[in-house]
């Protein structure tokens, strides 16, 4: 049975964990319904890499997944409550970063989910360089 009442989602940043910049150390969440969405790559609608050894457009294509993917369940990235980030190299954050800012701020209030971010040796397709799977609440 769905639930019309919208999620409460509470960010919170306790001054002892500090403030970390793009995420939050914790969300709260009572919702109706939780979304999970299975791991997001570079792959456009025909199964074809989009930025082989382009980092950037590799983040972007991931991050257009994930805005299709929360459409589809009808989310937007402001119901977003968790990402897990995997990168084949820590060197390409400072772009993941800048791909995840344009993301959160097509919604307002931007959304700041708690995220666990790690480097993999590598992903399950060869010329994958990132990976986002995600949680969403409605």
């Amino acid at each position: 049975m769905p639930n019309d009442a919208p999620p409460s989602i509470t960010r919170i940043n306790p001054p002892e964990l500090g403030t970390p910049p793009g995420y939050s150390q914790i969300v709260d969440v009572s919702a109706g319904r939780l979304v999970f969405i299975a791991g997001q790559t570079a792959l456009d609608r025909d199964g074809k890499i989009v930025g082989k050894n382009d980092f950037a457009s590799q983040a972007e294509q991931v991050f257009e997944n994930l805005g299709i993917a929360l459409r589809a369940s009808g989310c937007s990235a402001a119901h977003l409550v968790k990402l897990t980030v995997f990168l084949t190299d820590m060197d390409n954050l400072g772009r993941y970063r800048e791909a995840r800012n344009r993301f959160f701020a097509s919604v307002t209030p931007p959304a700041a989910p708690a995220v666990t971010l790690v480097e993999v040796s590598r992903l399950y397709g060869p010329d994958f360089l990132i990976e986002v799977e995600a949680i969403a609440a409605a």
